[in-house]
């Protein structure tokens, strides 16, 4: 049990306390509600590239990190496709350094056109490492429009393209930061050893003064019904060959979000799972496989992949993990391997709560579902999972006209 209070401020911040005398550090998270799904098609890139600006300078503030070292702490952050994340720890005396960091680039970034430029440099420099010049790299830029026609998940969190990011202006970053960065767009979460007096109090010196701005309505476009089979093949010069094969499925707060992670836990999590077990170990097929939930807020995916073994054809390994996936549907999974993966997303979830900054995004990613305490109800709601839950999910999503399928040729 996360214990916590909320409260807003009267600029639409919302501001969640978790206290915990039994740690010397605080936290200070804050969670901008805008992922990569907000940008606009033509100008992709920019919430990532947002995650490295926001870090070059504010209104009055030139360093971010050199001040807040000075008193101990550190700092990262993180883009998805839904959210950007910034979070920061120091000893819990030291809080309202933080307080006062976090507002001042609230409150405006310094818009340094040489921070724009070596901003740039950087995320176009991470483009083409990450994503052009690494074996299966570009994977996620070639899958995702596969599979997505019209929502903006068409796209990667990094964007469609470099030259997204090497046209941007400073008219275009003034523009994205004004309309995303505003206390009405935010959730702040400070946890570890405060008050929620003390919060209140720093919170409303620090943020109450900055200009809530205007929210911005989603109104992104509704991914259709995918009725017909969609196949890509890439070759590049990789390793081995490889499958990557998607189905939609419902998104992060979804009712049958639980059933279906635990359905690609039962494919694929630990050498006793039935993918691995019978095309891994059994018939040799491929030498690593796996799946995976999206866990995106808006509806997302579940994902199969696996690099397969010399002299396989990629479409006969597709037949065999189909095989394996209609097993599931025809005739459900096991007790056994029901209550197995309901340990193993138990364990994961108690340890994902020591750590106090952990428990801080969690609190931070939950409000988005319009309730933080969702936190505090995933064991239960996993608990009731059936399966009948599993196997009616499956067959939901594992028919054939609801997939898309990249087979990657090596060359």
């Amino acid at each position: 049990m996360i214990r916590f209070e909320e409260f807003t401020l009267a600029n639409g911040l919302r501001v969640i306390v978790h206290e915990d005398d039994t740690v010397q550090l605080a936290v200070l998270n804050i969670l901008y509600d805008v992922g990569s799904r907000d940008e606009e098609p033509n100008k992709t890139g920019f919430a990532h590239l947002f995650e490295h600006l926001m870090f070059g300078g504010s209104a009055n503030i030139p360093s971010y990190d050199e001040p807040l070292q000075l008193v101990g702490g550190e700092n990262n952050a993180f883009t998805s496709t839904d959210i950007t994340n910034y979070y920061l720890t120091v000893p819990a005396a030291n809080i309202e350094t933080g307080f006062w960091l976090e507002s001042d680039r609230m409150l405006s970034l310094s818009f340094d056109p040489q921070v724009l430029e070596v901003q740039r440099k950087v995320v176009i420099e991470e483009f083409k490492q990450r994503y052009l010049n690494q074996p299966y790299g570009d994977v996620w830029l070639k899958l995702r429009p596969l599979a997505y026609e019209k929502h903006p998940y068409h796209w990667a969190t990094i964007g469609k393209e470099i030259s997204h990011i090497e046209n941007a202006t400073m008219d275009d970053v003034k523009h994205f930061f004004f309309r995303h960065y505003v206390p009405s767009n935010a959730t702040l979460v400070v946890a570890g050893n405060v008050k929620v007096d003390q919060v209140k109090r720093l919170a409303e010196k620090w943020f109450g003064s900055i200009p809530s701005g205007n929210k911005p309505a989603r109104k992104l476009p509704l991914e259709p019904a995918q009725l017909k089979k969609r196949v890509q093949t890439v070759e590049a010069k990789v390793p081995a060959n490889a499958l990557y094969k998607t189905w939609h499925m419902g998104g992060r707060f979804d009712t049958d979000y639980y059933a279906s992670d635990f359905l690609s836990d039962v494919l694929s999590r630990g050498h006793s799972s039935r993918l691995y077990q019978t095309l891994v170990q059994e018939k040799e097929i491929f030498n690593s496989i796996s799946s995976f939930v999206m866990g995106s807020i808006d509806p997302g995916l579940l994902v199969v992949s696996g690099r397969v073994k010399d002299g396989i054809d990629l479409k006969d390994a597709e037949a065999e993990v189909d095989e394996v996936l209609q097993q599931v549907v025809k005739d459900g999974i096991t007790s056994q391997e029901l209550e197995k993966v309901k340990n193993q997303a138990e364990a994961s979830l108690k340890l994902g709560e020591v750590e106090v900054l952990n428990r801080a995004m969690n609190l931070a990613f939950a409000s988005l579902s319009g309730d933080a305490d969702l936190v505090n109800q995933e064991a239960a709601r996993m608990e009731k999972i059936s399966l009948d839950d599993v196997q009616r999910v499956a067959k939901s999503i594992l028919k054939e006209e609801n997939s898309s399928v990249m087979y990657y040729q090596s060359i």
